[in-house]
Order: structure tokens, then C-alpha cells, then sequence
């Protein structure tokens, strides 16, 4: 490989982990979002899911661990270190075995997923007692926002034991159709219905919170797609140069 091509090479994957560090940065940004943010249903899921929390923590694990990686091409890139390069391949080698894992782990546990989401919301809204818990708040957020009332339909808050052992018509009033006209009430918590008919949402939350779920699942399935084309070609671009830059030094060993 000419001057010019192992220049060009080392140019190209000073780029490409600047790029690579951008993305650690989104991912790890993506972790803290999910274990800080408390005005979505992820804080729902987060309250009781030990798993989403475990999850959030391994994002931003990855996230940094890809940053240092990206530091790490740029130094071995800009300076031809063999021994970084060498370091900087078998590092994005194992990261895209992760992710891959990973990957095909969530899609053949897709099912399991979607009923331990089910089963969240559905212990949350029997234990509901309306003390503004980041949970119970978030939840509210949602049926006000996305306009439905329980899980799968209203039926579900027949669980709720404040409602069933109230003497009074109690209803959420997160879920209260604001088209319906009469008083509003409050944000949170149970009003109290003044007939047998709650003026509520009569859709569930499942599909709006499915579709939620899948838009932002894009985001970050469209990040880690980025991130995997960047190591791909950092690490032929790394190989490429860590190749170059030990052809160079033979050739300047002097023979005798």
C-alpha cells in the first residue's frame, strides 16, 4: 500500500471513530434517559422491572465503553500504534458479537417481554391508591396524554380495591374524557363519578403504548444499526492499517 493509501486509510478511521464515539455517546445518552426520565411509560415499567433498570445501566456501560474505544481508534489511527489498532479491532470484534447476541436474545424473547409488561401494568393498577408515586404518576401522564383508560380497556381498574370497597363511585381521573362536559377535577388520583357510568376514555392503553414502545424501539434499533456499519468498517479499516503500518516497518529494518 502507497504513502497516499495508508494516509487516506488513517484519515478515513480517525472519521469513522469520531462517528463511533458520537454513537457510544447517543447510546449511553439513551441509558440515562431511560433510569432518569420519570414522565413516561418506561417509569412505569422501571418501578417495578428490575430488568429495564439492569438494561438502562448496560446501555450506558456500552455507551461509555464504546466512547473509550473511539478515543482509543483516534489515538492508534492518528499516531499508527500497532498494538492500539490491534486492541481497537478485537475490542469492536467482541462489542458486534455482543450486540448480535443481544439482538437475537430480545427477538426470540419478544413474547415473554410483552407479557411481563402486561403483568407490570396490571399489578400497578390493582395497587393504585393514588400517593403520586413516580409510577402512579407516570401512568396518569399516559391515560390523560394518550386518552385511553386502563390496559386493555376500563375493566381492568375493577381490580383496583379502592374503587371496589368504596361506598362512592370512584373512578381514575387520569381517565376522564375531557369531552365529556362537567368538572375536570384533578390530574390524579379517584374522583367521583356522579352516575353508574364513568365519564372515562373506553379504550385501553396496550395499542398506544405497543405503537410508543415501537417508535422509540426504532430509534434505538436505527442507532445500533449505525453503530454496527461504523465498526464494521473500523475494524477492515484498522486491519488495513495495522497491516500497512508492519509492511512499513519491515521494509525500514535494515538488511545485511
Amino acid at each position: 500500500m502507497g504513502k497516499g493509501c495508508i494516509t487516506a486509510t488513517k484519515y478515513f478511521l480517525f472519521l469513522f471513530n469520531l462517528l463511533f464515539f458520537i454513537f457510544g455517546a447517543l447510546i449511553m445518552g439513551f441509558g440515562l434517559w431511560i433510569l432518569l426520565d420519570n414522565q413516561s411509560f418506561l417509569a412505569v415499567l422501571q418501578d417495578s422491572s428490575k430488568a429495564l433498570k439492569v438494561g438502562s445501566y448496560i446501555l450506558i456501560g456500552v455507551g461509555s465503553f464504546s466512547m473509550l474505544m473511539g478515543f482509543v481508534g483516534c489515538l492508534g489511527a492518528i499516531y499508527e500504534v500497532r498494538c492500539l489498532l490491534g486492541l481497537y479491532f478485537t475490542c469492536l470484534l467482541l462489542i458486534l458479537i455482543a450486540q448480535v447476541a443481544a439482538a437475537v436474545l430480545i427477538y426470540f424473547q419478544r413474547n415473554l417481554l410483552r407479557t411481563e409488561t402486561s403483568n407490570i401494568v396490571t399489578k400497578l393498577l390493582e395497587n393504585y391508591n393514588g400517593q403520586n408515586k413516580t409510577a402512579e404518576q407516570a401512568w396518569d401522564y399516559i391515560q390523560r396524554n394518550m386518552r385511553c383508560c386502563g390496559w386493555t380497556g376500563p375493566e381492568d381498574w375493577m381490580r383496583n380495591p379502592v374503587i371496589v370497597n368504596s361506598s362512592q363511585m370512584l373512578y381514575p381521573c387520569s381517565c376522564r374524557n375531557t369531552s365529556v362536559p362537567g368538572d375536570n377535577g384533578t390530574n390524579s388520583g379517584f374522583c367521583e363519578a356522579q352516575s353508574d357510568n364513568w365519564p372515562n376514555y373506553d379504550t385501553g392503553c396496550m395499542i398506544s403504548v405497543e405503537s410508543w414502545l415501537f417508535t422509540n424501539y426504532g430509534v434505538i434499533l436505527g442507532i445500533c444499526l449505525g453503530v454496527a456499519v461504523i465498526e464494521l468498517l473500523g475494524m477492515i479499516l484498522s486491519m488495513g492499517l495495522c497491516k500497512s503500518v508492519h509492511q512499513e516497518d519491515y521494509t525500514k529494518v535494515p538488511k545485511y
